[in-house]
């Protein structure tokens, strides 16, 4: 009897917020369901996405606590504007869904009302059209 090997499983895709991405969906209004935004967008949700969730921090005290905080489940964080309020991306690559956007997005509006901030939406990115992926 001969055995195959198996092969490894493919990694998943890892993104970096480095501006080569397109920004395939924003959630900027607190009103519109994710879901529904999701559902708009008609992506193609069974591939990472590179998900970003805009912050207003007040001052830089404030960016280091949520970076802290954030590192903790493999997000990373990114200097927008030195403000004030300072604009910081707290990103990550993952798989999306309406749960999970409904649930980071409910966090990072805790975690920036805890420390004196405010968010302002998030959005996914992905390659382009026509860009291999």
């Amino acid at each position: 009897m001969r055995l195959r090997r198996r092969r490894p499983a493919a990694a998943p895709a890892s993104y970096h917020d480095d501006g080569t991405l397109t920004v395939l969906v924003r959630a900027a209004d607190p009103a519109v369901a994710d879901s529904a935004v999701l559902a708009a967008a008609g992506l193609d949700l069974s591939v990472p996405l590179l998900v970003r969730h805009h912050l207003l921090l007040p001052g830089d005290a404030a960016v280091a606590e949520a970076g802290r905080l954030l590192a903790q489940d493999g997000y990373q964080l990114s200097v927008v504007d030195p403000g004030p309020p300072v604009q910081v991306r707290a990103w990550r690559t993952q798989l999306l869904t309406a749960l999970s956007a409904a649930q980071e997005r409910s966090r990072m509006a805790g975690l920036a009302q805890r420390l004196g901030g405010d968010v302002d939406g998030w959005d996914a990115c992905g390659p382009g059209p026509g860009t291999p992926g």
